[in-house]
């Protein structure tokens, strides 16, 4: 779990400070699988791994039938985890030019709640006093590779933990 406080016109999240006099912009980032991406792969690994397997049964009889069994049990596998991937939501924060990542949740709701408690609390820092917990907060290197375009791991600086 992570929290986030307003207090006496600042944003915590953790031990980050943001000063809401300093916040310009408010948002969300979604990390979502590529689901068509994926099934794709696995398709054509599958054809490939079918190629394989039946040259390897005419060279190989029965340990080559297994051995290809084994690397499409392999492929099937490696698609199971990409497609349990849950989508991740992070709450952005633009302060002086700099985009941070404060939190990220598996639950939309919980990031849209902070955007609206923060957004609101931009209009009167003085007043506002809030505490936010996020439940489904995770960190680090939960997110590995999401999409084509995927550098193939994505950190961030924010809090919480993996759930």
């Amino acid at each position: 779990m992570a929290q986030a406080r307003i207090r006496e016109g600042v944003l915590w999240v953790g031990g980050e400070a943001y000063p809401l006099r300093n916040i310009a912009h408010v948002g969300q980032r979604v990390l979502a699988v590529d689901r068509d991406d994926a099934w794709k792969k696995f398709v054509i690994r599958s054809i490939g791994c079918f190629v394989l397997g039946s040259l390897l049964s005419s060279v190989g009889g029965i340990e080559g039938t297994i051995a290809a069994l084994v690397v499409e049990a392999f492929v099937v596998w490696n698609l199971v985890i990409v497609l349990r991937k849950p989508t991740v939501y992070g709450l952005v924060l633009n302060t002086a030019g700099v985009q941070h990542e404060a939190i990220w949740s598996t639950r939309e709701k919980e990031i849209g709640r902070l955007v609206f408690e923060i957004t609101k609390a931009i209009g009167s820092p003085d007043v506002a006093q809030t505490v936010v917990n996020v439940e489904h907060a995770v960190q680090g290197d939960l997110i590995q590779q999401y999409g084509a375009g995927s550098i193939g791991k994505a950190e961030h600086s924010g809090t919480g933990r993996i759930g």
